[in-house]
């Protein structure tokens, strides 16, 4: 053997001894896969948030094979009811009376009947109308009645009923087949139209006065993101008549042209006396409206995980977070809401809920400047979207379903409709570093509970979030993204918005949400108290000639509802809050603030017809005293008749005290949107923040966040680097672990459905 080929031998079994010895020294060091542990708190909610549990598919079926037993009329299935037909819309759960659920919570008292409301659409009678009816006990009934007079003095006309996805289908269908074949050459040479090429975005309210149901629908090119590809056609359609035969055009409207029908749209086509503003024809993919990424994947973004699980529980629909604990459900109408809400066992609220989000469109096209969307009469929670694991929430969430029963007789199953997760904000919730005589460092990470849901109405994306932080504080708060509504660009459109392609228009709009948070502060009577700052002119004690401008506090006990109804542009005391009857160790009621979020765009002039159905976006904020009958802020049938809204906000403010009284917070947010071209291909969440937070004033004599286990604090005089001093020394051992990501699903696409 030659020597070059023994010392090339010799050089590889060195190096394959360096290697085993560096494989064996670095073995015991290797992460190994983080170690679970419970949660540091138990859950002593016994059941009993489930008295405010939405209900099961089991108790969905109950309810649907009662009513059919039960009423005596014939009745098909939602999913394919004619306007003509009797059908039920929706189902869900009736949550009891408060009074009753406080005895049974804090007194010991029965647990109340657990109910069922089932709304029915009664076509196929002499009077159509609309009928609410509670059904129980589950989960086997046995009884029904007739709440609507109740509800809303009189009976619901049929008109006013939502739209079933089955009617959305029967207009397509009447586009279709009796619509776009009236203008063969038109639609064939200027809509390049093959019978799937357009997609179709209807307006809201549906006319304008009371008994009307004509919609516009505005005409795209039917392709990925095809809320920006208008074509510049718009068609209003009647469909007041329960006879879908009978189903006519009113209106139609091109380029800035408006027209009989489409006949005398063919017809001036033909003859040459439209002005054609022909649209390029866009790829399936949507070119510009895609979010299909236009760069490659690189390094994976930042991920944070928990060394040793979740520091939160989740027991059926109830909660359990560091000194939190709350129930929750989603209203198929109105979405994310919150029960007994409770800090260090104290009830802070009963119910923090969304109630309504609305959007007032402008624009120089009839569909967008007729628009005024109340989204809970579509369904804020009937459209919650599956949430994408690592991009919706964090990787490591907690993904819980709901189950709903609406437009079908049927349950369904939202998978991952809601996520639950703890979130380091990345910035400290209080701190301070002392370089003046002791020299410490004190500080505490700013850690929350997050409760997340999505959803998608439309065009648009709400991000619905919750945060319980260490401090005590509720937040709500809404992001809106998704894509942008837009118009056909012609005339004098700039008025109305920014041109971000080709041949459309950004139209401008407005987002108002409005939230009811019944707080109990310290006990169910609590008043309401605002306090500000005015400058003081005096003279200074000690030089009568030196004149002293001192900030003073102001304070004024808010009496009546309408001291308490603060609107939109109003200027509002900057410290708000429900006070209790109980003081603190230093001799203040124990308060919860109200602090708005806000920069809301200006509200429907009260002059317009339709004003009263949304006029709870008149206030910014308004207080009003608690009462069975005011269960929401409006309704789902105000959409298709706000010209006689079945409830108007604005009557619930009549002058009564509220001194010393069950209260509640009707919060309105919002901001205004003009689109740019940032929002193509959609708009983004940041920047488009609103809500509210809810924080103790006086409640505690100290910030209970001190109480925390996750405070760090340490002097000069310590060693930093230990564990027994400072927990964050410990954290590369600590979370030196792996964490266990579970691999990534998604079902969102299984058995889709437009219900």
């Amino acid at each position: 053997m030659h020597m070059k080929t023994i010392l090339i031998l010799l050089v590889l079994a060195l190096a394959t001894i360096f290697a085993l010895v560096c494989v064996l020294l670095t073995k015991g060091r290797a992460p190994s896969t983080c170690q679970h542990r419970p949660p540091g708190q138990e859950d002593a909610d016994a059941g009993h948030s489930l008295v405010f549990a939405d209900l099961t598919p089991q108790e969905l079926l109950q309810v649907v094979r009662y009513l059919r037993g039960q009423l005596g009329v014939p009745l098909v299935d939602a999913s394919r009811a004619k306007p003509s037909d009797n059908c039920i819309a929706s189902v869900a759960v009736q949550l009891p009376a408060k009074a009753e659920v406080l005895r049974f919570l804090d007194a010991g008292g029965a647990r109340p009947a657990r109910e069922a409301l089932a709304v029915l659409h009664f076509g196929n009678q002499p009077d159509p109308n609309v009928t609410e009816y509670v059904v129980g006990p589950l989960p086997t009934p046995t009884y029904h009645r007739d709440v609507t007079v109740q509800k809303y003095g009189g009976k619901v006309p049929y008109h006013r009923r939502p739209a079933l996805a089955v009617e959305y289908e029967q207009l397509g269908g009447f586009l279709k087949s009796q619509v776009f074949p009236a203008a063969p050459s038109f639609m064939r040479q200027v809509m390049e139209y093959d019978g799937s090429s357009l997609a179709a975005l209807t307006a809201a309210p549906r006319g304008s006065r009371s008994g009307d149901r004509l919609t516009w629908f505005v005409l795209f090119q039917n392709v990925s993101g095809f809320f920006a590809h208008p074509v510049g056609l718009e068609v209003l359609v009647d469909h007041s008549s329960l006879d879908i035969s009978r189903w006519v055009v009113s209106r139609v409207f091109y380029n800035g042209q408006y027209y009989r029908d489409m006949v005398q749209l063919e017809s001036a086509y033909v003859q040459g006396r439209v002005s054609v503003e022909k649209v390029r024809k866009a790829p399936r993919d949507g070119d510009f409206s895609s979010m299909k990424p236009r760069a490659p994947p690189s390094a994976p973004f930042p991920l944070q995980y928990e060394p040793q699980g979740p520091r939160y529980s989740i027991r059926n629909n109830h909660v359990v977070f560091q000194a939190w604990s709350f129930a929750f459900g989603m209203s198929v109408n109105t979405g994310l809401r919150l029960f007994d809400v409770r800090h260090k066992g104290e009830r802070i609220a009963y119910e923090i809920s969304v109630q309504e989000a609305l959007s007032v469109y402008g624009s120089n096209c009839p569909g967008g400047m007729s628009t005024r969307y109340m989204d809970g009469s579509f369904g804020i929670g009937r459209y919650a979207s599956p949430l994408v694991r690592g991009v919706d929430c964090p990787y490591s969430a907690t993904y819980l379903d709901m189950h709903y029963l609406a437009h079908a007789e049927v349950s369904r199953t939202r998978r991952s409709a809601l996520c639950i997760f703890e979130q380091n904000t990345g910035s400290p919730l209080r701190r301070h570093y002392s370089n003046l005589e002791s020299l410490y460092y004190g500080g505490l990470v700013n850690s929350a509970l997050v409760l997340r849901s999505i959803a998608t109405v439309g065009n648009y994306d709400y991000v619905w979030d919750f945060v319980f932080y260490q401090n005590g504080a509720v937040e709500g708060r809404v992001q809106a993204t998704g894509y942008t509504s837009s118009s056909f660009l012609h005339g004098d459109g700039l008025r109305y918005g920014n041109r971000v392609w080709e041949h459309t228009l950004g139209t401008i709009h407005t987002h108002s949400v409005n939230y009811k948070v019944d707080l109990d502060v310290g006990g169910v009577k609590n008043s309401l108290v605002a306090q500000d700052m005015a400058f003081e002119i005096t003279r200074a004690p000690w030089s009568l000639e030196q004149q002293i401008e001192r900030p003073q506090l102001t304070k004024k006990v808010l009496d009546t509802e309408e001291q308490a109804a603060f609107r939109l542009q109003e200027k509002m005391p900057r410290y708000i809050y429900f006070a209790a009857d109980s003081k603190n160790k230093w001799g203040h009621q124990r308060g919860y603030r109200i602090q708005i979020s806000s920069s809301a765009g200006e509200h429907v002039p009260e002059a317009s017809s339709m004003e009263r159905a949304v006029s709870w976006a008149r206030y910014q904020l308004a207080v009003t005293r608690r009462k069975e009958e005011e269960p929401t802020s409006t309704s789902i049938y105000n959409q298709n008749d706000p010209w006689t809204p079945t409830v108007a906000f604005a009557d619930f403010i009549d002058n009564e005290t509220i001194t010393n009284e069950d209260l509640v917070a009707w919060i309105t947010a919002g901001f205004l949107h003009i689109p740019h071209s940032e929002d193509i291909p959609n708009t983004v969440t940041v920047g488009n923040s609103v809500g509210f937070l809810l924080r103790p004033y006086n409640y505690y004599d100290l910030d209970p966040s001190i109480y925390s286990h996750d405070g760090v604090f340490f002097t000069s005089e310590q060693d930093v680097t230990a564990c027994e001093t400072n927990p964050i020394a410990c954290l590369p051992k600590t979370a030196s672990c792996l964490p266990n990501l579970p691999p990534f699903t998604y079902d969102g696409f299984k058995n889709i459905s437009r219900l």
